[in-house]
């Protein structure tokens, strides 16, 4: 029998796991998936060609620096649960991949190493969590290492995020005595992650859970434990659903405890599918009719096919394949003829798609980030803001016949959001503008590899960029016309003024009272029918 719409929403967990680089984030993410049967075998990092497609990691540059400077989208089933885990970048130069991918889920895994606590790109990431309400549940990694008390982390994260805690299991031991979980609550103890049921104990005193740990540990662990429960506040999930307490979990993911733990939560913690505002209502996850926006576009993960992918959230009803859907930016139909779901870098056609899922439409350039697609209805989501960056290259092509393939690779990633492309009203050739210098490497790497176009960058005589506007069109004009070399136009056409410092353009603003320049583009529907 056939799952209703309202049953299959109440199965499906969406989330991102954030983190600070080298917290762990890629191996715990590669043990959900090997839970999930999404791949079978975790940790095979430069390996044989066929095992390096178990990695979220998919990119040559990701795979030689160790880094994700993409997000990926794992979809997997465990316990009758189906989540979609978006893996996001931990490099703060890719932020504005994090901020798209962060409107596209309903909860968060907060990744912590042990021995470092709260770093400052955990920090940035909890704050656009904040920002919008997203429940966060911690995973304190790397408790096989040289760790700090669990106290002072979970003090840490009270005083850092002004977050409560409230720890669920405890570590027993640390360092090259850990050997599994106590869960607080229940009293029961779990070793490794092979074990898929805990076992329930007599406190923590019993053999099981103090008995693990040498002698000299042992007093120390059932002290603590007894101050976890006393001292420490008890899971409210209200307070967790608004984004006000933080459920703490305990492991190593690389050596196999904990992560059980955080997916069994993930599974009975977290959020189902939740409302999206849009322009003229709220949608709920349950409504009949199909909703859905793009929150990210990426091109090339395979090679040989030139493929162009446009990852969507559902919102709402059931995304079908074949069927046809209203695009709201030009109010015209297009066919959805082979949606997509993705378990790491396998793919497979995706017969039907329901509120959280996030699925993958074959597209050549028709879709953009921040899109809505709806069954008709027109609607837009609030959109995915474009942020101003903060380097701002000319790309210098070695090859200058090849100047028309540039131009048609750069668009392309443009609308991938890899980089803001800018077009100089003057004719020069194009500004690329990046939030970080790591995101101009991906460039190069990524035109040579993917469109054998060798390039170098030059330094432009601009290093800021605003999106500018005028009430009165024909002051607008009279800006336009008296600053034509530097004034340039984004993918959509709307015009940006470039300044060589932030005193040229605080002295412009002040001189042009009416012009508002803004560091922030909110998406818009340009040409909606």
């Amino acid at each position: 029998m056939s799952e209703t719409i309202a049953e299959a929403v109440a199965r499906r967990r969406t989330f991102a796991i954030i983190s600070h680089p080298d917290a762990g984030k890629t191996t715990l993410t590669e043990k959900l998936l090997l839970f999930g049967g999404a791949i079978q075998l975790a940790g095979v990092v430069k390996a044989k060609k066929d095992k390096i497609q178990t990695r979220s990691d998919w990119m040559k540059i990701e795979r030689e620096r160790g880094i994700s400077v993409v997000t990926s989208v794992m979809t997997f089933e465990y316990n009758d649960r189906v989540f979609n885990l978006l893996d996001t970048p931990g490099h703060e130069d890719f932020a504005d991949d994090t901020y798209r991918t962060l409107t596209a889920v309903d909860a968060a895994v907060m990744v912590i190493d042990a021995a470092k606590g709260i770093e400052p790109r955990t920090l940035k990431l909890f704050e656009v969590c904040r920002l919008r309400d997203i429940p966060i549940i911690t995973f304190v990694n790397k408790m096989d290492r040289e760790a700090r008390n669990p106290f002072e982390i979970l003090d840490e994260v009270e005083q850092k995020l002004a977050l409560d805690t409230a720890p669920m299991t405890w570590p027993i031991g640390q360092g090259k005595s850990f050997c599994g979980t106590y869960h607080l609550a229940e009293n029961a103890v779990r070793g490794s992650d092979t074990e898929t049921k805990t076992t329930k104990v007599n406190g923590p005193e019993s053999d099981l859970a103090a008995g693990r740990l040498p002698e000299n540990e042992r007093a120390t662990f059932i002290e603590e434990c007894g101050l976890a429960v006393e001292a420490c506040k008890p899971f409210d999930r209200t307070a967790f659903l608004e984004g006000h307490l933080t459920p703490v979990y305990f492991g190593s993911a690389l050596r196999n405890f904990g992560v059980r733990d955080l997916i069994n939560a993930l599974g009975s913690l977290a959020p189902q599918p939740r409302a999206q505002v849009a322009d003229i209502r709220t949608v709920e996850a349950t409504d009949e009719k199909m909703t859905a926006f793009v929150f990210k576009i990426q091109a090339n993960m395979d090679p040989n096919h030139r493929d162009r992918i446009a990852f969507v959230r559902v919102c709402s009803g059931k995304l079908e394949r074949g069927m046809k859907a209203r695009l709201a930016r030009t109010g015209k139909p297009m066919g959805l003829s082979a949606p997509q779901f993705f378990f790491a870098s396998q793919r497979q056609l995706a017969d039907t798609a329901y509120a959280g899922d996030v699925v993958g439409i074959p597209n050549h350039g028709t879709l953009r980030i921040g899109d809505t697609l709806t069954e008709g209805e027109q609607l837009v989501f609030q959109g995915v803001p474009n942020f101003a960056p903060e380097i701002l290259r000319r790309v210098k092509l070695e090859d200058a016949m090849k100047a028309k393939k540039l131009k048609e690779a750069l668009q392309q990633m443009a609308e991938e959001g890899v980089v803001q492309l800018f077009s100089p009203e003057d004719g020069s050739p194009a500004i690329v503008g990046v939030v970080g210098a790591l995101q101009l490497d991906v460039l190069k790497e990524r035109l040579s590899g993917e469109y054998t176009l060798p390039v170098s960058f030059d330094l432009a005589r601009f290093s800021v960029c605003r999106w500018i506007s005028a009430d009165d069109n024909a002051e607008l004009e009279r800006f336009i016309s008296t600053h034509r070399g530097d004034i340039a136009r984004d993918l959509d056409g709307d015009p940006v003024f470039l300044a060589a410092d932030g005193f040229s353009l605080n002295y412009e603003a002040s001189r042009w009272k009416q012009i508002k320049m803004v560091a922030i583009k909110e998406y818009q529907v340009a040409n909606a029918a």
